[in-house]
């Protein structure tokens, strides 16, 4: 058994899913642009940078899912998949996870993002499995976010933890298979890159982009 785990933002896809739903929200008038614009980059910038506070950002990304029903929110998100979403997938990428379910490895794509923006993208790949960071929901039907994160964000380290945890919910461990691949374009990923067999630098920053030539790594474009 094979075991292949995939970033999304700006490695599956040519652009950043959990920027751009902050910017599709502005477009739509559910956020003030002037007041969360600005913010929305910030915290982009500070991501590529290395220097993210992952939860003020998540106080500040997951709070507009609070505010509206999940019918709503829905509503929007299959908006945002036909605007934002399939125009940032292209052809290389599908090619390349096609590859590894053909050969019935086990896929799952690994992201930072929330689940409620990555889950159609996810599905939208074909791909069975998602580790992400997870909105909290309140109780009953209704299905409204809270506002809050549940559980350690899937970043940086907090990756290799959710990942951990995902496997022994399937009864497996890293020692469990013959080899394990991940694919990043972020030096963000540098814990979960160095935990597997089979690291991969797609598209990389400048720092991934010098580590995996300092450690021999394969480096590879998606675009």
């Amino acid at each position: 058994m094979k075991l292949a785990l995939f970033d999304l933002d700006n490695t599956l896809l040519a652009g950043d899913s959990d920027f751009e739903w902050a910017q599709f929200l502005i477009a739509q008038g559910v956020l003030d642009r002037e007041v969360h614009e600005a913010k929305n980059q910030e915290f982009y910038d500070h991501y590529k940078a290395g220097t993210l506070d992952i939860h003020a950002f998540l106080d500040f990304q997951l709070a507009p899912l609070s505010r509206h029903p999940r019918a709503e929110l829905d509503a929007w998100h299959r908006e945002f998949m036909a605007t934002r979403i399939r125009p940032m997938i292209g052809e290389p990428a599908r090619t390349l996870v096609r590859r590894h379910r053909d050969a019935d490895d086990l896929c799952a794509i690994v992201t930072a993002t929330n689940s409620f923006v990555t889950g159609a993208i996810c599905r939208e790949f074909g791909i069975e499995h998602l580790v992400a960071t997870i909105p909290a929901t309140e109780d009953g039907l209704s299905g409204r976010f809270t506002g809050q994160p549940r559980g350690t964000p899937a970043f940086k380290a907090g990756k290799i933890e959710r990942v951990e945890a995902w496997l022994e919910a399937l009864g497996l461990w890293w020692g469990a298979f013959e080899t394990s691949h991940f694919y990043s374009d972020s030096h963000n990923d540098l814990p979960l890159l160095a935990k597997v067999s089979h690291p991969v630098a797609v598209d990389p920053d400048a720092t991934l982009r010098a580590h995996a030539s300092a450690a021999d790594w394969p480096v590879i474009s998606l675009r």
